[in-house]
């Protein structure tokens, strides 16, 4: 893991722990154009009431909106965990070129835990993809919250 890349999940972390903060799960995402953070977003879901509220989501509408452009060619993007089958699906048809991302997702992860969209020969966009950047902070912060959520007796609408 290079150096840029820690720095780079450090941001996503950050994203991640003000998700925390505000009693989300804890994910952060950023995307990086031209070595710039054009966009940062942690998971918003339960506060917008939206079930398309993952910081992944959010961040690539930031930067497409920021680049003035749906394609998001040459943008990379970090985030804390291993994209779902959504994510995975949006950062193809925005031909991002590179994922960075911490923690594994055995439960739901799309990029080789569960499925491996981004991939697939049979889409016409595939994403290189870099696992395990602080990948025990990531899953420090997920152990945290679930580990509190289960003493509130969690919800049966969260799941990880």
């Amino acid at each position: 893991m290079s150096k840029i890349e820690q720095i780079y999940m450090d941001e996503a972390l950050r994203e991640a722990r003000k998700a925390l903060e505000e009693d989300e799960v804890p994910v952060g995402a950023i995307v990086v154009y031209k070595r710039k953070v054009i966009a940062r977003a942690h998971n918003q879901m339960r506060m917008l009431k939206d079930p398309t509220a993952h910081a992944e989501m959010i961040v690539l509408t930031q930067a497409a909106s920021y680049l003035k452009n749906e394609r998001l060619t040459g943008a990379i993007i970090y985030v804390t965990i291993e994209p779902c089958a959504m994510c995975a699906g949006a950062l193809i048809l925005a031909r991002v070129k590179r994922w960075v991302y911490g923690a594994d997702d055995p439960k739901a992860g799309a990029c080789g835990s569960v499925l491996d969209i981004v991939r697939n020969r049979k889409l016409n966009h595939r994403i290189e993809v870099k696992k395990g950047v602080l990948a025990e902070e990531s899953r420090i912060l997920l152990k945290e919250f679930f580990k509190k959520k289960r003493r509130k007796k969690i919800p049966k609408d969260y799941s990880l």
